[in-house]
């Protein structure tokens, strides 16, 4: 895996938008490409958005959106980061660690002290050897009909130096993204 800061590392831009066939440009035409639709949920658009493209073709993604949440009662705000999606046939080349390492240097000057993800069981080891943490708590997000605990896994990483995640109950004050 090449750092990316090395001349072989992947060149991570940001993009001007995502849309669904940037999507499915990366990940084909599925209907549940992320396999969450499971879960139920209503998710927030990214607003922020970072990808890798490889001889003209999109083939890695990282998306960020500013949320506000609640831990132990008190308010705060996180950079949420999601629609991490890379082409299946270059899986284990680095293209996630790149494109979510341009996405958190991007999260970190937005002045939020965490970065907050969900992701699926499977995903969480991944995730780890990327930095993030999980969090012990159920955290409940907003969804149309009312806050739901979020059925998959919920993982954080510092944006500053001093960020610890405080202990106590978690509440998402908006969609998921």
């Amino acid at each position: 895996m090449a750092d990316r800061h090395s001349p072989d590392a992947p060149t991570v831009v940001r993009l001007t938008g995502y849309t669904k066939s940037d999507q499915a440009e990366i990940l084909g035409d599925g209907a549940d490409p992320f396999r969450v639709a499971d879960a139920g949920l209503t998710w927030l658009p990214k607003k922020e958005h970072f990808g890798i493209r490889r001889n003209g073709r999109l083939v890695a993604h990282a998306g960020l959106l500013e949320l506000p949440l609640s831990i132990d009662g008190v308010g705060t705000r996180a950079v949420g980061v999601g629609g991490v999606a890379v082409a299946p046939n270059l899986r284990g080349h680095g293209l996630a660690r790149a494109v979510v390492s341009a996405a958190l240097d991007h999260a970190r000057a937005m002045g939020p002290r965490y970065g907050l993800l969900f992701c699926r069981p499977p995903l969480v080891p991944l995730y780890r050897r990327l930095g993030w943490r999980t969090v012990e708590w159920d955290v409940h997000v907003d969804q149309p009909e009312g806050a739901v605990i979020m059925p998959l896994r919920t993982m954080w990483t510092p944006l500053h130096d001093d960020a610890t995640w405080p202990a106590g109950e978690v509440r998402l004050l908006s969609l998921p993204m």
